[in-house]
């Protein structure tokens, strides 16, 4: 018996779920309680340049409001810092700190051993060969930073 199309989509989603799940679960009994996924995306995206409330904003498809309560959060935790730009006294720079760098190079140990725990559970060719699937159906690029923004994208729909 084949699965629908939305089986499939439900799985993929499950299989996110449950590492990201995890992920932030073992951050928490590391220490760091007050993780959630979209401090991951946010913090990546200013570490490749996105240094206002404007930018990640854009870079991930989010308000700039949202983006900016993010960045408070995430200022109030210490992952993140505003420096005064070197080149314009009046723009503030956003920073990830040695604590949100520490933050996701943790988070990135926790999904290798998640990794480990599934290729434990289904092998390590399936798990391969799962990898190598999900590479050809979807593309080889990690996910981009947009995907907060497009989970929770208003398409102007009544529910």
């Amino acid at each position: 018996m084949s699965r629908s199309g939305a089986d499939l989509a439900l799985l993929l989603l499950g299989g996110f779920r449950t590492l990201v799940d995890a992920a932030i679960a073992e951050l928490a009994r590391r220490g760091y309680e007050d993780v959630r996924p979209i401090h991951d995306f946010a913090m990546r995206a200013i570490a490749a340049g996105a240094d206002s409330a404007s930018e990640l904003g854009r870079r991930l498809s989010i308000s700039k409001q949202s983006a900016a309560r993010t960045i408070s959060v995430l200022q109030e935790r210490g992952y993140v810092t505003r420096d005064t730009d070197p080149l314009d006294a009046r723009r503030k720079r956003l920073q990830v700190t040695a604590l949100g760098f520490d933050v996701l190079r943790q988070g990135e140990a926790i999904f290798d051993e998640l990794r480990d725990q599934w290729e434990q559970q289904i092998g390590a060719a399936e798990l391969a060969a799962l990898e190598t699937h999900l590479t050809a159906l979807v593309g080889a690029m990690p996910i981009r930073f947009d995907t907060p923004g497009w989970i929770a994208q208003d398409l102007g729909e009544s529910i």
